[in-house]
């Protein structure tokens, strides 16, 4: 690297952890080495920067240090990235933020196709909820996020990437349990009227409502105008998956996660029930804008679009 960063990455890890014992672990440095840096670093701005209390915590004057090391931070690893780029030098580490479910789908195909093309340039992968990578961008802890991201928002380039779609998975066993020799008569009601109303007997088990399917899920039981019986609440849509297919109730989920994560033979053991528009909307890439666009990051955009067609995802 051009320029030595160890100043502001243990202060900006500190920051970020909020404790010495785990920021010298991300750090791979002991504890007595980061708490007589940071000593050091206090002495000579003549300022006491963390209150060192458990948490710690930032004094005014690490807030403000904080501001500028994450700037300064930043533009010194942009002109890394395009000495780099002129040099044509293809190295770096690439920090991708995406939600986990929709990671486990689009991740282990979009790096294989990445890598081939660009060997040298390392991925770290960080998975987390949709609100969160937001912050972690603009705090620049990662370069791209793959999300659920609104129209504008300040100081965040956004492009689109493709329309996802909840479904409303249920296993025809269960059906066939609740409404008998009227299941397919119920369905149709579904469907004529728009809304699942019909299927208020049924058991439900949800995303917790900070997930989009989450949310979605909520809102489109809302509009149906009954109180759902839900079983379980659950952060991991595998495991919701898991217990609709076990019958344990219907559940709300990504289209793409369903084709991609089911088998033929288990698909066929549910019926899928589309939700219409109030179920849709638009994934986007978003990174951060600067002065300067590291090439790897366009790249990897560029790879991820050629590869979005039916057959790829």
């Amino acid at each position: 690297c051009v320029m030595n960063t160890h100043r502001f990455d243990y202060f900006i890890t500190l920051a970020r952890e909020r404790s010495f014992t785990k920021a010298a672990k991300q750090l791979h440095i002991t504890q007595q080495t980061l708490s007589n840096y940071i000593a050091q670093l206090e002495k000579e701005i003549g300022s006491t920067l963390f209150v060192r209390n458990i948490p710690l915590k930032l004094t005014y004057a690490g807030s403000v240090y904080l501001r500028y090391a994450l700037e300064i931070h930043k533009q010194m690893e942009n002109m890394q990235h395009e000495l780099d780029d002129i040099s044509h030098k293809e190295r770096g580490l690439l920090k991708i933020g995406i939600a986990f479910s929709r990671g486990h789908i689009l991740m282990p195909r979009l790096i294989t196709a990445f890598q081939k093309a660009h060997p040298f340039i390392q991925i770290q992968i960080v998975e987390t909820s949709n609100e969160l990578l937001l912050t972690k961008l603009l705090n620049h802890e990662i370069d791209l996020a793959i999300a659920n991201f609104e129209e504008e928002i300040p100081g965040v380039t956004l492009q689109d990437f493709y329309d996802e779609e909840n479904v409303l998975l249920i296993s025809e066993k269960l059906l066939d349990d609740i409404y008998g020799s009227n299941k397919e008569k119920i369905l149709e009601q579904v469907a004529l009227l728009g809304h699942i109303h019909p299927l208020k007997d049924c058991p439900f088990v949800l995303m917790n409502s900070d997930n989009i399917a989450g949310r979605i899920g909520r809102n489109i039981l809302n509009t149906a105008g009954f109180t759902a019986d839900v079983k379980v609440t659950s952060d991991n849509i595998e495991t919701l998956l898991s217990l609709c297919i076990d019958d344990c109730g219907a559940c709300f989920c990504p289209e793409l996660l369903v084709r991609r994560a089911l088998s033929p033979e288990v698909l066929a053991r549910l019926r899928i029930i589309r939700l219409g528009e109030d179920a849709k909307y638009k994934i986007r890439f978003g990174y951060a804008k600067q002065n300067y666009q590291w090439n790897a990051i366009d790249e990897f955009i560029k790879i991820a679009v050629e590869s979005l067609d039916d057959k790829a995802l």
